[in-house]
């Protein structure tokens, strides 16, 4: 392969989220950090040389859209998902939870009932919350060691007076890339209630062999005027670091509203790198992605089977995209605070432990495969370990 995903580098000292938190977050200096969403792989060669040659111009300026930047989005999107999209239906926002955030805050009522779907991605939650609206729960049903959509009670809190619906998609943690059929039934429900849908579609570029991303904005014309869709290239190319989003809003109406939300908090200008990473991994990270997603989907297979001989008492749901595996480890502990100690304390190792994502997640964890195949089986080596002898010294 002509990119190396397996080499290992240092990111301590580089005040990373992930790396230079372990002793405040764990209590311990030397853990693995197999949690927050970012990867541990350079991005591409273009994007890092884009970059340099932006921060050698010395003025780093307030910052706007440039044509290049709506080109190598609306090809990406083209190319990659068949979606055709008009440039000015693009907006921004400095991430994607920003943008979650400010659709709940713009298209909502205080009060207003706002659904997701459990166990999911943690700030669902604080976005609905910290904006005055009430969590509608509409929990995935766990079916023959994948998540299922409960449709008929989507159907009842459609019907009850919810206003809007975040759609995980592909799905954090459970790793579902939702089916054509699954997201039609969606859109009938949401259409026929007038439920408003904020995709989250910011793992659409990480799917593994044998599914298909399907953008819920390109199901239909109806689904395209009452949708919005949040994307940013730093899943795809690790570059959460550079705040940097993009928002698909095909509505006129509802795009004026949007836009005129983001200037009213002034966020509404571009990030200086950010512009420049997102124009050149879209332009040029084809090649990069590809392989990546190859050795992805090999640490998935690797820690399937790992799982399966050394932790028979873990049930891992293998993921149809995301670089997240789901476990449930029950059979271990469904206490929250006894799996954080088996991990932190006698492993020595930090997944994300699952209470996070929802009731449905207690005794559940989530792995982040997104690293050298090496640190994935260390990780799991610690684990394991701490597992048959929870009652072990610290390693």
């Amino acid at each position: 392969m002509k990119y190396d995903f397996d080499r290992r580098i240092d990111r301590t000292g580089t005040a990373s989220y992930k790396w230079d938190q372990s002793e405040k977050l764990f209590g311990r200096s030397d853990i693995l950090p197999l949690w927050v969403a970012d990867m541990d792989f350079e991005p591409p060669k273009e994007v890092v040389d884009a970059i340099k040659s932006r921060a050698e111009h010395g003025i780093y300026g307030y910052t706007v859209r440039t044509q290049g930047y709506y080109d190598a989005i609306t090809g990406w999107l083209s190319r990659r998902h068949g979606w055709r999209i008009e440039q000015e239906w693009l907006s921004s926002s400095p991430g994607v939870v920003p943008a979650l955030s400010l659709a709940v805050q713009t298209f909502t009522e205080p009060g207003d009932g706002v659904i997701l779907q459990s166990p999911v991605y943690y700030p669902f939650y604080d976005v609905i919350r910290m904006n005055g609206r009430s969590v509608v729960d509409n929990p995935l049903i766990l079916r023959d060691g994948r998540y299922e959509i409960d449709f008929a009670l989507l159907e009842e809190q459609a019907a009850g007076g919810a206003k809007l619906l975040l759609l995980c998609s592909p799905h954090n943690p459970g790793g579902r890339v939702w089916t054509r059929g699954e997201l039609e039934r969606i859109a009938e429900i949401c259409t026929k209630h007038g439920v408003f849908v904020v995709a989250d579609e910011i793992h659409h570029d990480l799917v593994f062999s044998g599914h298909k991303h399907i953008p819920y904005a390109l199901l239909s014309e109806a689904c395209a005027q009452n949708s919005i869709t949040c994307i940013a290239p730093s899943k795809t190319f690790n570059l959460a670091g550079l705040q940097a989003a993009a928002v698909v809003i095909p509505n006129a109406d509802i795009r004026k509203k949007y836009n005129a939300a983001l200037k009213t908090l002034s966020i509404h200008m571009e990030s200086y790198f950010g512009l420049t990473a997102t124009e050149a991994s879209y332009a040029h990270g084809d090649e990069w992605l590809d392989q990546l997603l190859v050795y992805l989907e090999g640490n998935r297979d690797a820690l399937l089977a790992y799982v399966k001989e050394h932790l028979p008492q873990v049930k891992a749901m293998s993921p149809e995209g995301t670089y997240m595996v789901w476990m449930d480890c029950t059979a271990i502990s469904n206490k929250p605070q006894e799996l954080k100690e088996l991990m932190f304390d006698k492993a020595g190792v930090a997944f994300s432990e699952g209470s996070v994502f929802g009731k449905q997640g207690e005794g559940y964890l989530r792995v982040n495969l997104a690293c050298p195949r090496s640190l994935l089986m260390q990780a799991l080596d610690k684990f394991a370990a701490a597992v048959r002898d929870p009652a072990g010294s610290r390693p």
